[in-house]
């Protein structure tokens, strides 16, 4: 059995099954990366809901294994040299289990490092112009009365679902015929900014043509439908 106690986190949310990838998170955009990811590969693994209404994040436990204070982040109890491995930072997680996995990152190098470059349009472009656009567009920011950052962050989002119309022209996933990490990336974001976000609207949503279809296959997948409830919202 995996010993896991040189992670102060398992003292707040103990492992039942060490053996398994231990998963901190919460069914946020970010979050849902790894749990789909999760789901997707069949790797065992045992979720941990992580309140961030309740500042979670911010507790000694947790920043001990993010020091960042963000869901989601791993422990994978049979890391390089099979030993304990923590890991934070969606994107890299994504990485991490797709090469420990061989699986949902093509294999020819090119093609691997095509997923990559969105897998980092998503991290560096996507996730914080989308996440800035639902602050000011439907919580605290929406009082401000200056709408100048509210135009700002939609029309960016705008332009972003844009490059996306325009790689998904003629494609069913972002890297042609093959569902990739690059995929599920993306996938969250998108849902959100036109579900939880409410701001389909505002961004012109109902414009786009491939865009909507590449969401719908996605979220048809068992895989993503069992990931974006997981871990159990508090």
């Amino acid at each position: 059995m995996a010993d896991l106690s040189a992670y102060p986190i398992v003292r707040r949310w103990p492992a039942q099954h060490p053996d398994r990838l231990q998963l901190y998170s919460l069914p946020t955009p970010n979050g849902v990366k790894v749990s789909i990811m999760l789901e997707e590969t069949g790797l065992p693994y045992e979720p941990h809901t992580i309140n961030i209404g309740q500042n979670e994040t911010w507790t000694e436990e947790f920043l001990s294994l993010n020091p960042n204070g963000k869901i989601p982040a791993v422990i994978d109890p049979d890391g390089p040299g099979g030993k304990p491995f923590g890991l934070f930072e969606s994107g890299a997680i994504l990485l991490y289990l797709a090469e420990k996995t061989g699986k949902l990152l093509p294999a020819d190098p090119a093609r691997r490092y095509e997923t990559i470059q969105w897998v980092f349009f998503q991290m560096a472009a996507v996730g914080p112009m989308f996440g800035q656009l639902g602050y000011f567009h439907k919580f605290a920011g929406r009082e401000i009365e200056d709408k100048r950052p509210l135009e700002r962050y939609r029309a960016e989002s705008k332009r972003l679902l844009g490059v996306l119309e325009t790689r998904l022209s003629g494609r069913d996933w972002i890297m042609g015929g093959e569902y990739t990490i690059a995929d599920i990336s993306l996938l969250g974001w998108v849902r959100n900014i036109v579900g939880f976000y409410g701001a389909g609207e505002l961004v012109e949503y109902e414009t786009l043509k491939n865009v909507p279809a590449w969401l719908e296959r996605g979220l048809a997948r068992p895989a993503v439908q069992r990931g974006l409830e997981i871990p159990k919202r508090p």
